[in-house]
């Protein structure tokens, strides 16, 4: 018992856990996860081209087995799961993924569709002709070798790699609390760059970026911009967007279809298909008429039809928008170098690979050098026995033993043990006079050979001359022309605009939030009072809520209730049918649950001078740079810090030197200079704009422009302008003086817009019934008035939306009035229920004004 306890050793847990963890992590690091910047290959890489190559599976063999190739590689170098290295053998042999592949397949390794290889039992390989560049040289002692995983083998520590692999063909590996992900380039370029540098090891990465474009993937594909594969190189790290290359194709009938020929690295084609077959049932993805692969062994091509009614380069955009035709990259340039991890930028790279080909050229030239003394110094013992033969021949044949003759001959003429045994072992043909000759002739060559490889290996500019003389020799004989096209400029979220046909359109918003765009020339204009058209297909409980006429390349500013902004271009918001429901902004726009949109304004150029002016329901404005918005990420960010119970209702552009007009539902309206606004943060509060008496609530802000009028519809649909003089100017936060005379007949007041007379006024009811008419056929009356009918409601249903739409040049009839509805309302006689005196401005307490 005292003698088992003695055996026991007490270790402390947590530095044994960690102690533990670091020999994993720094083995998965080292010995399988990241490639070494010499050779570019991870150790099942490497030890799969060694086995192939000590086999004899050569490129200019017969193909072999695969499992007999597997079966080397696990019994002698890899004790690892055979598919684990079958696996890495046959992306090596998949010309979709090498961009140079090292593996010469025969049989199915696979498809770019995701199709699996076949059993390694049906596959056979060998070697390609450029992974014979990689073990070049590998017999000449150009490389450490060290024991294998028990010791009964030897393999190589690294692979010769006549050509820079790590770049050219790329790598990909996660280690522990690591990763690398470099991509594959150009043999070419790269063999260029590294020529570059051994020309001149001072040449900055801008001056090698000349020469080394970009990333050169096997699948081709569209890099878009320069600047993230500038920052790759220059930091090891960045991130790139690769697109696929299309093309659209007119048809005599006028049909336009997508033909897809490329796509991006790594994309799977056949769930390429399966996605956009997705997005088309969903209804996601509008303007596909037929989606069908026709790719054979010619090349890629994937055909997307386009319905008659849609626009190519706009379906061709929200394809990049949600599909994988449009993904990105991001590039870890991370290697081993000297048995560490280490995050390397271009030049690193090059230079790294440069070094190691100037080890194994001067091992080579060493060996070489070795190998020709060695055989000069036999044939200098050949040279002595030439021309004394007789004298060797008699002492061989007076000699009793071979051992005996090689010391006599060590003796008697000066020669080496090797330099006797050579005589011994020379044949007698080797005594005739061209034999003679030939001998002569081998040992004056060695004597050139041996000078010539001293002056390399005393030459250090030498090396570099016959390295740069090797890689142009790779360069001429596997060198081919770049796949993946570069598009200079830059590039950030998909806004190719000029792709993008500049058009008016029509963007509605419903209150649950269905979003479509469609042409601003889909609804004709009518005269007022017409019944409408059926303009918006909705729920029983939904209703259109925002709506507006910006162009397709115009930035679309999203303001939600809890004060919260995002973006989207107008092009990138789907097109639908006039009579379609749309889709969910939530599909666009990451809001919350709790979230909608409350104010939608396009803006086309973000000015320094220019603001955002904004209104909440409880009466509360708020002035901020329209700058501070012009950078919105794809989470949105926050305009406004609203405070409990209240909600945005509108937001305005101004360029800091309007008026503000704000109405109430109660029909009170107050007019004030912006600049009682002092300019604001955007998280900030805000101050007070319009006291509310009890019950009250604001439903509309605009910016006065000069020459308007205040244009005020009612929730049955009554309406008028009445002219902005009739509204003298208030300070802030005053309660305001009256605008509508509210009854039972016209209802509250649903909107109160500024206009000029030459608009024209679109309405839309609860139940998505759109009217559009000219501004200029609503009577002009008196502020104190209930205003004229504008539209036939039908029972039970409201004005829910109005918006302000450009003028049409015609303006169709579709049904007129009859004399009582085009007869203006009579104007109101009795006294205002709140006099001018008791609504104007009163001041208020100095810390309401205070920006929270």
């Amino acid at each position: 018992m005292e003698e088992e306890r003695q055996q026991v050793i007490e270790v402390n847990i947590s530095n044994e856990m960690k102690t533990s963890f670091m020999d994993y992590a720094m083995s998965v690091i080292v010995s399988r996860a990241l490639p070494d910047v010499r050779d570019g290959l991870k150790p099942v890489h490497r030890r799969i081209l060694f086995a192939m190559n000590e086999s004899g599976m050569t490129a200019d063999k017969a193909y072999k087995k695969s499992a007999r190739i597997v079966g080397d590689v696990i019994g002698k170098y890899h004790p690892h799961g055979d598919s684990a290295v079958y696996e890495a053998m046959v992306r090596m042999a998949q010309d979709f993924n090498y961009r140079y592949m090292l593996v010469d397949g025969h049989g199915n390794f696979g498809s770019v569709d995701g199709d699996p290889a076949a059993a390694m039992r049906y596959t056979e390989a060998r070697m390609s002709k450029i992974a014979m560049e990689m073990v070049r040289d590998i017999n000449k002692d150009t490389i450490d070798y060290q024991d294998n995983y028990d010791g009964s083998e030897r393999e190589p520590v690294v692979l010769p790699a006549r050509f820079p692999n790590l770049l050219v063909n790329g790598a990909a590996g996660i280690a522990v609390g690591m990763a690398t992900n470099i991509p594959p380039h150009n043999l070419g370029e790269i063999i260029d760059g590294v020529l570059a540098i051994s020309n001149n090891r001072d040449i900055t990465i801008a001056e090698l970026m000349e020469i080394v474009t970009g990333p050169d993937f096997p699948t081709a594909g569209q890099i878009l911009g320069r600047s993230g594969i500038r920052r790759a190189y220059e930091t090891g790290k960045g991130s790139i967007t690769i697109r696929a290359k299309s093309v659209i194709e007119e048809k005599p009938n006028g049909r336009q279809t997508i033909i897809v020929n490329e796509i991006p690295y790594q994309v799977n084609k056949a769930k390429l298909i399966e996605k956009i077959a997705e997005l088309v049932r969903d209804k996601k993805l509008e303007g596909i008429s037929d989606l069908r692969d026709e790719s054979d062994r010619k090349g890629m091509r994937i055909v997307i039809e386009v319905k008659r009614d849609a626009n190519a380069n706009v379906l061709l955009n929200n394809l990049y928008k949600q599909t994988a035709l449009q993904t990105s990259f991001g590039i870890n340039m991370l290697a081993l170098v000297d048995g560490h991890p280490k995050v390397l930028n271009l030049k690193q790279a090059l230079s790294h690979y440069l070094d190691h080909q100037i080890v194994i050229i001067r091992r080579r030239t060493e060996f070489e050098l070795r190998k020709a003394e060695a055989r000069a110094h036999i044939l200098e013992g050949l040279r002595i026995a030439l021309d004394h033969i007789d004298e060797i021949i008699a002492l061989i044949r007076a000699s009793q033993t071979t051992d005996i003759a090689r010391q006599g001959l060590m003796d008697n003429f000066n020669l080496s043990e090797k330099q006797a045994q050579a005589i011994l072992d020379m044949r007698l043909q080797r005594l005739t006079g061209l034999e003679r000759d030939k001998i002569e002739e081998e040992y004056q060559e060695l004597v050139k050979l041996i000078a010539e490889l001293k002056a390399i290996l005393a030459d250090e500019q030498k090396v570099i001359d016959i390295i740069r003389e090797e890689l142009s020799e790779i360069k001429e004989r596997f060198n081919d022309d770049r796949r993946t096209e570069i598009l200079a400029g830059s590039f950030g979220e998909i806004e190719d605009e000029d792709l993008i046909p500049e058009q008016n359109i029509v963007i509605t918003l419903t209150h649950h939030g269905y979003i479509k765009r469609l042409p601003a020339d889909t609804y004709k204009s009518q005269r007022r009072g017409g019944r409408g058209i059926q303009g918006m297909g909705t729920n029983e409980d939904d209703f259109v809520e925002h709506l507006l006429s910006p162009s397709t390349h115009d930035t679309i500013l999203f303001f939600s209730n809890k004060g919260k902004v995002y973006r989207l271009k107008g092009y990138e918001i789907p097109e639908y049918s006039r009579t379609a429901k749309g889709i969910p902004i939530i599909n666009l726009l990451e809001i919350e649950k709790d979230e909608w949109i409350n104010a939608v304004i396009p803006v086309q150029e973000y000015h320094d001078d220019w603001f955002l002016f904004f209104a909440t329901k409880e009466g509360i404005v708020k002035r901020s740079p329209l700058s501070a918005f012009a950078h919105i990420r794809k989470g949105g960010l926050i305009a406004l810090n609203v405070r409990e119970n209240d909600e945005v209702i509108s937001v305005g552009l101004t360029d800091g030197s309007k008026e503000i007009m704000i109405g109430t539902k109660d029909g009170l309206l107050i007019r004030f200079p912006e600049t009682d606004v002092r300019s604001m943060g955007r998280s900030a509060t805000g101050v007070k704009g319009i006291t509310l008496n009890e019950g009250d609530q604001v439903i509309g802000m605009e910016i006065l422009e000069e020459n308007i009028e205040v244009l005020v519809v009612t929730k049955y649909g009554y309406g008028k302008r009445t002219p902005l003089s009739e509204y003298r100017i208030q300070s802030r936060g005053g309660k305001g003086i009256k605008t509508c005379n509210i009854t039972e007949k016209n209802g509250p007041v649903s909107a109160v817009k500024a206009v000029e007379g030459n608009e024209d006024l679109m309405l839309i009811t609860e139940s998505g019934v759109v009217i559009r008419m000219p501004v200029e056929s609503i009577s002009v009356t008196g502020r104190n008035t209930q205003g004229v009918k504008l539209i036939r409601l039908d029972e039970n249903t409201v004005v829910s939306t109005v918006a302000k739409i450009e003028r049409e040049d015609e303006h169709e009839d579709q049904e007129n009035f009859s004399d009582e509805e085009t007869q203006q309302t009579e104007d109101l006689t009795e006294t205002e229920a709140i006099s001018d005196e008791t609504m104007s401005g009163e001041s208020l307490d100095d810390t309401s004004d205070d920006e929270e």
